[in-house]
């Protein structure tokens, strides 16, 4: 009975994550259609610059250093997962599996260090 409910978790899981994902960015889309909808009532003109920034925003400048430090934690969390679990036979492969976060969060920090700053 436990297997069954672990792939049924399995499966379903993604594909919750997708619906909210997918149902969060209709409603953003909508949101913006509302307010573009709502200034063109109220007569005033929408440039295509105007448009363009508000539909598509610019990410923040340290959105590098973000998800930088976001890598690095969870491969820290796993880690320490890793020296939490009682069996000696599961430290390598769990240390191995937290230097894919690793390594990319390197990454991130390393692109940030070398942006471009510019607006």
């Amino acid at each position: 009975m436990t297997d069954e409910w672990i792939g049924f978790a399995a499966v379903v899981g993604p594909i919750i994550l997708l619906g909210i994902f997918f149902w969060f960015r209709f409603k953003a889309r909508r949101d913006m259609q509302e307010t573009f909808r709502v200034a063109l009532d109220k007569g005033q003109e929408l440039s295509p610059e105007l448009v363009d920034r508000l539909g598509h925003p610019k990410p923040p400048k340290d959105r590098d250093f973000r998800l930088g430090i976001i890598w690095l934690a969870l491969a820290v969390g796993l880690a320490l997962l890793a020296f939490a679990i009682p069996e000696e036979d599961a430290l390598r492969p769990m240390l191995g599996v937290a230097a894919f976060p690793l390594v990319i969060g390197v990454a991130y920090l390393i692109l940030n260090k070398f942006a471009k700053r510019g607006d």
